[in-house]
């Protein structure tokens, strides 16, 4: 509740008269300073601290202004660009495709894995058809279904599992699943459902295995007693 009071303050009146233009223009949350200090957030994504001390004359950083402005003409970050609806692309966007997909694809994974802690099912719902990669892995290598088993959310880590076929034993970087996460903090009951996801198909690995062996062994039998 804090953080949304404190970006929609920023929003609307942190970079004082100027504040419906740099809304107008660069579309997130800042607050300015006399100094020369433009604190400039991206939601979900990252935090900035812009400084150049020359400012005009509302107070704002001269070059800190044009740096957001550029910011966001070459990525997607101003908080009403919409590209679902959109066919337009901007030259500086179209120029670093491979940049926009990669940081898109960060922002997406991002927004997973917070949906995921805060054991939000309609939010995972509303990723999953909007067309989102559900078992999408951040720097660390921990995805949506290592968050939910962590945080004890059961009904996230059955839609994960059941809904979205996500793998059900990732490893992150430092070799731990789902299944290692719910039975470090304690929750039993994601723990007994993640060892029967993973108990689902080796039994039937193991019967063919068995199979080909009591065949084998059939055959061994057949040519003896020829």
């Amino acid at each position: 509740m804090s953080v949304r009071n404190t970006l929609s303050l920023m929003h609307s009146c942190g970079m004082y008269n100027y504040s419906g233009g740099f809304a107008f223009r660069v579309g997130l949350p800042g607050k300015a300073a006399v100094s020369g200090v433009i604190l400039l957030v991206i939601p979900n994504v990252m935090g900035l601290c812009l400084w150049s001390p020359a400012i005009d004359s509302m107070g704002i950083s001269v070059r800190g202004l044009q740096f957001s402005e550029k910011l966001v003409q070459k990525f997607d970050f101003h908080h009403y660009n919409s590209r679902r609806h959109s066919t337009e692309k901007p030259a500086a966007i179209s120029q670093m495709r491979s940049s926009h997909s990669f940081l898109t694809y960060g922002r997406h994974t991002v927004k997973l894995l917070f949906t995921a802690a805060n054991n939000d099912l309609t939010g995972l719902q509303s990723m999953a058809l909007d067309g989102y990669d559900m078992s999408a892995k951040d720097y660390d290598g921990r995805t949506a279904l290592h968050l939910a088993a962590c945080e004890g959310h059961l009904d996230c880590v059955r839609f994960l599992l059941e809904k979205c076929s996500v793998e059900p034993s990732p490893s992150d970087r430092w070799g731990q699943t789902p299944l290692d996460e719910a039975h470090s903090c304690g929750h039993k009951a994601i723990a007994d459902y993640l060892e029967q996801q993973l108990n689902i198909q080796p039994p039937q690995k193991q019967s063919i295995k068995t199979s080909m062996s009591n065949g084998n062994k059939s055959v061994d039998n057949i040519t003896k007693t020829m």
